[in-house]
């Protein structure tokens, strides 16, 4: 539980950390990366909670003050869910639908480890195109959040 609760809580500040960088120099190809990494996220708390997910984008494009909301929302929706979680929880599988219909089933562990990691990929292509535009990307690697 405590591996989960941490890498979670860096995913957090680093949205937070690409959120503060946009807000600086607003980048509309980056702006879209980081709004999926945040409507994923929507879409994945939905579907732990056992409701349908269908209805939510995840490529969507969207301005920087709906971002700014969703990195809010997305943590402190995360963090109640954690709350709320047990070791044992972690598991306990759950089924949903993907974003075509088709059906899986996964533990609650995996799909929080994918959380995590999916959104620690594309704000690696993030921090690359922002590289690439000649600005410096936010420092969000795991140990900068852990020290």
């Amino acid at each position: 539980m405590k591996t989960i609760t941490q890498m979670l809580h860096h995913s957090f500040w680093a949205n937070e950390r690409i959120l503060l960088s946009l807000q600086q120099i607003d980048n509309p190809k980056v702006r879209n990366i980081f709004s999926h990494i945040l409507y994923a996220e929507q879409v994945w708390a939905t579907r732990l909670q056992g409701q349908d997910s269908s209805h939510l984008p995840i490529w969507q494009e969207t301005d920087l003050d709906t971002c700014a909301r969703l990195v809010k929302n997305n943590r402190e929706t995360f963090i109640r869910y954690l709350n709320h979680l047990s070791e044992d929880d972690l598991d306990k599988s759950i089924s949903y639908q993907n974003s075509t219909g088709k059906e899986f089933t996964n533990s609650r562990r995996e799909i929080l480890t994918h959380l995590s990691l999916h959104g620690q990929h594309h704000r690696g292509q993030i921090n690359t195109l922002l590289r690439e535009a000649g600005t410096e990307p936010p420092a969000i690697d795991f140990i900068i959040f852990a020290r």
